[in-house]
């Protein structure tokens, strides 16, 4: 028989269960999907008017938040992709203007501080499957480097001296990401092939034509026998929703940053969503996006992980079939470029809702975008904020999520969602301003009821792309982008003092190196 415990026993056994026993935080799984090219007037949730069905995109509203002030730091996707990644404004970055081709080496510099990599050291396991467009070390036949793109090299490299069966250099794996698998660039450059990790997946030897339909728009390459555009899309759904049915039961949460491929040009929309739409191809290939995110959403939901995980969905500018003003316009006029079907135009839809311009533009179709949330138990359902916020956010928000104090070299140029995220208006603007980018490198400033553009035109696809004012004319362009979401009233010359402000401002911001106190 057990000896009866003494009194100082009895007092120590007491005094440790009245200490609360604090179980560590539950870190959440966090899922980032950014469509490429997907406007603010595509999915029905943001668009009543919209001819494509977005069921899944509009659940995923129904069950999160909708942000209807969301930007991408540019209008292009190469320095949207690294503001995401990076918390850093791509301008600051030896990119100053365009995008990226598939051979150029790496954009994230060596030594920056990334959202994967942060979060590689909070546990998680972390991968990319999908478009990464950020710059890959690849190696000429020769044995040399394949350099970067010097500026009298116009247009997308074909790629036809690489060496395929050549080690991948730098990637998705560089900068803190586990696993990659997915594509170069996009659909509309070369190389057109899967690269999984550090390799191609085959060695591209068949060669591609060119082709200047207006829906494909493709520069010649290399690609292998089994690689087709239509296939692209399943192929990385299926990548995504096998990892998410692997981590059933992990003991580690995860990351899985999915930037897709559509719908993007090409427009290949597979058989089974021809005629999904009301708003031809393009709509089709939405149609078939949307689909693609609802079998993601599915498999959290049989992974058993859906309610604790955070699903951001985006796109990574405005979309590029909006108003006919784009830079192939011209070439469709003149015979150069033929186009294949009917305009999406011409079914009475439009990309970008109500905004003006399209991808490219410093005007808001060219970077305002869909912007949803969900995470059950923390975000409320059918939520929606006006806050002013931006993917370069998404840095500093993971980041007070997981307990992770940036260093100051770090997300320049981040500010934390999370109270946007919890409550739809919190005590405070999440952010006092934000500053956009064009793909020909025009500056905008936006704070408050203003937006200021620092030169005329739209600095990108729509026509006039930059027009030299005249004596006495304004040499920028200012809005009231509450009063007139439309930028259809540049009232530059009669708000000197607000103009004066938002320059002196720009140039604070471009001087310091950073926003983020």
């Amino acid at each position: 028989m057990r000896a009866p415990l003494t009194r100082r026993q009895l007092l120590s056994l007491a005094s440790t269960l009245a200490v609360p026993l604090r179980a560590a935080p539950v870190l959440p799984n966090i899922v980032v999907i950014l469509a490429d090219d997907m406007g603010y007037g595509d999915p029905q949730c943001y668009n009543r008017q919209s001819k494509i069905p977005t069921p899944n995109i509009d659940r995923l509203a129904a069950s999160g938040m909708r942000f209807t002030d969301a930007h991408t730091p540019s209008a292009v996707c190469t320095p949207t992709r690294y503001g995401l990644l990076t918390g850093c404004y791509c301008w600051r970055s030896r990119l100053k203007e365009g995008v990226l081709d598939g051979f150029d080496p790496d954009l994230i510099e060596k030594g920056r501080l990334t959202l994967p990599a942060m979060l590689k050291e909070k546990g998680y396991t972390t991968t990319c499957i999908g478009k990464w467009h950020l710059g890959m070390q690849w190696t000429r036949r020769d044995g040399t480097r394949v350099p970067q793109r010097g500026e009298s090299q116009a247009g997308f490299r074909d790629g036809f001296d690489v060496d395929y069966s050549k080690p991948i250099g730098g990637g998705p794996t560089s900068v803190g990401f586990d696993s990659y698998f997915g594509i170069a660039g996009s659909l509309d450059m070369a190389p057109y092939c899967f690269i999984e990790n550090q390799h191609a997946v085959g060695v591209p030897d068949i060669k591609s034509a060119e082709n200047k339909d207006l829906f494909m728009n493709q520069v010649p390459g290399l690609t292998t026998k089994d690689f087709t555009l239509e296939g692209v899309l399943p192929a990385l759904t299926a990548r995504a929703t096998g990892f998410i049915g692997r981590q059933k039961g992990a003991s580690k949460p995860f990351f899985l940053y999915l930037p897709l491929n559509s719908p993007h040009l090409p427009i290949v929309p597979n058989k089974e969503f021809e005629g999904r739409s009301k708003a031809g191809r393009y709509g089709d290939f939405v149609a078939e996006t949307d689909a693609s995110i609802g079998k993601v959403l599915d498999a959290l939901d049989a992974a058993g992980v859906a309610d604790n995980t955070l699903v951001l969905f985006t796109s990574d500018n405005g979309g590029l079939w909006h108003w006919w003003k784009f830079e192939e316009a011209d070439d469709v006029a003149q015979g150069k470029i033929t186009p294949r079907g009917k305009n999406v135009q011409d079914f009475g839809h439009q990309s970008n809702g109500q905004f003006r311009g399209t991808k490219a533009d410093i005007w808001e179709g060219g970077h305002r975008v869909p912007f949803i949330a969900r995470w059950p138990g923390k975000i409320k359902a059918g939520g929606v904020s006006n806050e002013l916020v931006g993917l370069v956010d998404l840095m500093a928000t993971v980041a007070e999520i997981t307990g992770t104090t940036l260093p100051r070299d770090a997300a320049e140029d981040s500010f934390s969602l999370l109270p946007a995220l919890l409550h739809e208006k919190p005590a405070k603007p999440v952010r006092d301003h934000s500053v956009f980018h064009s793909v020909r490198g025009m500056f905008s400033i936006e704070q408050g009821d203003w937006k200021l553009i620092m030169q005329r035109g739209s600095g990108g696809f729509s026509v006039p792309r930059l027009v030299e004012p005249k004596a006495a004319e304004p040499v920028g362009q200012l809005y009231n982008i509450r009063t007139d979401p439309h930028e259809t009233r540049n009232v530059y010359r009669d708000h000197p003092d607000i103009v004066a402000g938002l320059t002196s401002l720009l140039e604070k911001i471009r001087s310091d190196g950073r926003s983020r106190a």
